[in-house]
């Protein structure tokens, strides 16, 4: 057909081409739900129009207490943050190919790097991923690369949305995934070590896992790497703060979502995926990583490095398609984590266990809350088990003013009466007991 552009009729020549008139189009659409037109008033002034618009807006918002989590978790974020995150010649910088013309930009990911390593007991971290699932997945490819082996076991404690991403990534690809059933919200052991074996390039597992319940995989460690295989722990940053970090586990890889080092919940992103890992495995690592280095007089500068990985240069051969990066969510990441440094952080995994025993103790002091799990230790995550219908409770929670948490039989069987509850360093006493004696009423 010849171009046709958007005249009204040129438009008709191409519906009657196939057969449709313009309301055709909208069938599926109920009248009710269609738009008549925008009816805009007369013309206005700049005043006007802002108060208008404002009341237009203000009837998007809803406040919710929050308290889910599942991966993702209302942090408090200084306004620090936001400030260099709005300085343009971070939000407008793109690819810094050219390092003479971006070398702030490329300090900023170098620093970005060195923090995940310090953070995650590592000896390199890449120029950060999409987010924590597509880091997780591009871990295990990374894995299967280094050990020459096609069988991945992942425990179902693993984030379920990650699980889904790793299920829907490798579909086509000759991959043997054993997925085993965690053992009382823990990491289920037996299952694993009787899954490994000679053919097992990579063991998948998360700490805190989904339920927010807290493992050591060292043992995990030692037997994967008796078979030839590879660890991956995906982890939960802000836990690193007080908990065993995946490297002192004996972890191969590590990646994680970094949402909670400084980055809004914002309705699903854009997010921050982080991996890193042992020095002699930085030649398999995805994506990008930049380097310090001199100039010809001698001064410090920043580069890209080992760019050979990717796409772009290597086509069919590169260990990876992501020829991009989230720079300016992994900047907000580095001003984060350089606000709090290390007795900040500390602080603030500290305030989220706290509060979460504290949430603990309110909601099990409540007729038919029980926990679900007898875990010896949980971070901030605590899965509770209701007298009725988890999904229909949350429902009556939010109408007065609750997030309450996470309905668990989205994904997992017979949890139909489970909920996945977080509490963060933001919520407050009076918060945690307001949820208590809302859900102790509905109840």
């Amino acid at each position: 057909m010849p171009f046709i552009s958007n005249t009204k009729e040129q438009r008709a020549a191409m519906l009657a081409e196939i057969g449709l008139t313009e309301a055709d189009l909208f069938s599926d659409v109920p009248p009710d739900l269609r738009c008549g037109g925008l009816k805009l008033p007369e013309g206005m002034g700049e005043q006007e129009v802002r108060n208008r618009l404002a009341a237009i807006a203000s009837k998007n918002y809803i406040h919710l207490t929050n308290f889910v989590g599942g991966g993702f978790y209302d942090h408090f974020i200084p306004s620090t943050v936001y400030a260099m995150l709005s300085r343009s010649e971070f939000y407008t910088a793109y690819t810094p190919y050219q390092p003479e013309t971006s070398q702030g930009v490329l300090q900023a990911i170098y620093e970005f790097q060195s923090m995940i390593c310090r953070l995650t007991d590592m000896e390199a971290a890449n120029a950060s991923m999409y987010d924590g699932g597509t880091a997780l997945y591009e871990a295990m490819m990374m894995a299967l690369r280094i050990t020459r082996r096609n069988k991945v076991i992942i425990d179902d404690s693993v984030n379920p949305i990650y699980r889904v991403m790793i299920h829907s990534y490798s579909r086509n690809l000759k991959i043997d995934l054993v997925e085993t059933k965690n053992h009382e919200g823990l990491t289920n052991r037996d299952a694993i070590l009787k899954a490994l074996d000679d053919e097992t390039g990579v063991v998948l597992l998360q700490n805190p896992n989904f339920f927010g319940c807290i493992d050591d995989f060292t043992d995990i460690a030692e037997a994967a790497h008796a078979k030839g295989a590879l660890l991956v722990v995906s982890c939960y940053p802000i836990s690193l703060g007080i908990l065993k970090t995946p490297g002192a586990m004996g972890a191969d890889i590590v990646t994680g979502e970094g949402q909670s080092l400084g980055l809004p919940m914002s309705f699903g992103g854009p997010y921050l995926g982080f991996m890193a890992t042992r020095k002699k495995y930085v030649r398999n690592l995805p994506g990008r990583i930049v380097g310090e280095t001199t100039d010809v007089n001698g001064d410090r500068g920043y580069v890209l490095t080992l760019q050979t990985r990717e796409q772009h240069i290597r086509r069919d051969k590169a260990t990876s398609n992501i020829c991009s990066n989230e720079a300016l969510c992994a900047l907000a990441a580095t001003v984060y984590l350089s606000l709090l440094g290390k007795e900040g952080l500390k602080e603030t995994a500290q305030l989220c266990a706290d509060k979460a025993s504290y949430a603990y103790q309110r909601l099990t002091a409540i007729p038919g809350v029980t926990p679900h799990f007898h875990a010896k230790w949980v971070f901030n995550e605590m899965v509770f088990d209701l007298p009725c219908d988890a999904t229909d409770v949350i429902g009556k929670l939010i109408e007065k003013g609750y997030a309450a948490g996470f309905p668990l039989s989205r994904y997992y069987k017979g949890m139909d009466n489970s909920i996945l509850i977080a509490v963060t360093e933001k919520r407050t006493k009076q918060e945690i007991g307001m949820l208590a004696e809302e859900l102790e009423a509905i109840l």
